[in-house]
C-alpha cells in the first residue's frame, strides 16, 4: 500500500511545486506576467469556464471525432495485426504497405488528408486513425509472434479450429501487448485530433485554443490547456483502470 502511494504523492508535489514556482516567478516579474499569467488568476479562469459549462461543446466536439477514430484504429489495428500474425500469406501481402507509412510523422499527411478529404469530420478521424493505428498493428503483430508454443500444440490436440484458436488462445495471449499499443496509441490519437482542429477546424479543444492565441486572451487559452490537460489525464486514468481488469495478471510475480 504504502509502496502504491508513495509515487503518487511524490507526482502531485511535484505538480504543486512547479505551480508554486511559477506562481511566485509570475508575481515577482521573473516570467513575463502577460505571456505567463499567475496559476492562480488561470484557476480562477478555469472556475469560470467550468461553472458557465463552456467546456461542454468543444470538449464534446474533440472527445466524439478522438472516440470515432480511436476506436476505428483500435478495431483496424487488432484484427489486422491478428490476421498477419497468424498467416504468412496475409502478412506477405501488408507488411510492405504498413512499413512505408508507419516511419511517416502522421502530422506531415494532415495537409495531404485536407486536399483529398476537404475540411470535415472525415478528415479529423482519419487523422487519428492514422495516428493510433499502427502501434495496436504492431504491437497486436509481435504479441501474436510471442506467444509460447506450448499453447497453440495444445490447442491443436485439442483439435480446436484455427478460429476458435484465434479468439480463446492468441488474442488472451497477446492482449497485454495489444494494450500496451493501444496506450501509445491513445495518446497519439489525442495529439493529432489537436493539431487537426488547429489547422482546420471550426470547433473543439485545439481549434479554441488557437483561437485565444490569436487573440491574445492568454489566461483563458491557459484554461483550455489545463481542460485539454484533464482530458488526457482521466483517459490515462480509466486506461489503467481497464488494463487492471481485462490483464490482471500483469506485474504479478
Amino acid at each position: 500500500m504504502r509502496d502504491r502511494l508513495l509515487p503518487r504523492l511524490l507526482g502531485i508535489l511535484s505538480i504543486v511545486a512547479l505551480l508554486g514556482a511559477w506562481e511566485v516567478a509570475s508575481r515577482t516579474g521573473a516570467l513575463n506576467p502577460v505571456l505567463m499569467p499567475r496559476p492562480s488568476l488561470v484557476g480562477l479562469t478555469l472556475w469560470e469556464i467550468l461553472v458557465g459549462g463552456e467546456f461542454l461543446g468543444p470538449l464534446g466536439h474533440t472527445l466524439l471525432l478522438f472516440a470515432v477514430g480511436y476506436g476505428l484504429a483500435c478495431l483496424i489495428g487488432i484484427t489486422l495485426g491478428l490476421l498477419m500474425g497468424a498467416s504468412p500469406v496475409i502478412y506477405g501481402l501488408f507488411e510492405p504497405l504498413v512499413e512505408l507509412i508507419r516511419p511517416l510523422p502522421k502530422s506531415a499527411l494532415v495537409p495531404a488528408l485536407f486536399l483529398f478529404l476537404g475540411i470535415g469530420p472525415a478528415t479529423m478521424v482519419t487523422v487519428v486513425v492514422l495516428a493510433a493505428v499502427f502501434p495496436v498493428l504492431i504491437n497486436t503483430l509481435q504479441g501474436v509472434r510471442g506467444i509460447d508454443p506450448v499453447l497453440l500444440d495444445t490447442a491443436r490436440t485439442f483439435q480446436c479450429s484455427r478460429t476458435r484458436t484465434l479468439l480463446s488462445v492468441v488474442l488472451p495471449a497477446a492482449m497485454p501487448m495489444i494494450l500496451a499499443g493501444m496506450r501509445v496509441g491513445l495518446g497519439l490519437g489525442l495529439v493529432l485530433v489537436i493539431l487537426a482542429e488547429m489547422l482546420a477546424g471550426e470547433s473543439g479543444l485545439g481549434y479554441l485554443i488557437l483561437d485565444l492565441q490569436r487573440s491574445f486572451q492568454i489566461r483563458e487559452m491557459y484554461a483550455w490547456i489545463a481542460v485539454l490537460a484533464a482530458v488526457g489525464g482521466t483517459l490515462a486514468v480509466i486506461f489503467d483502470w481497464m488494463d487492471k481488469r481485462v490483464v490482471p495478471w500483469r506485474g504479478r510475480a
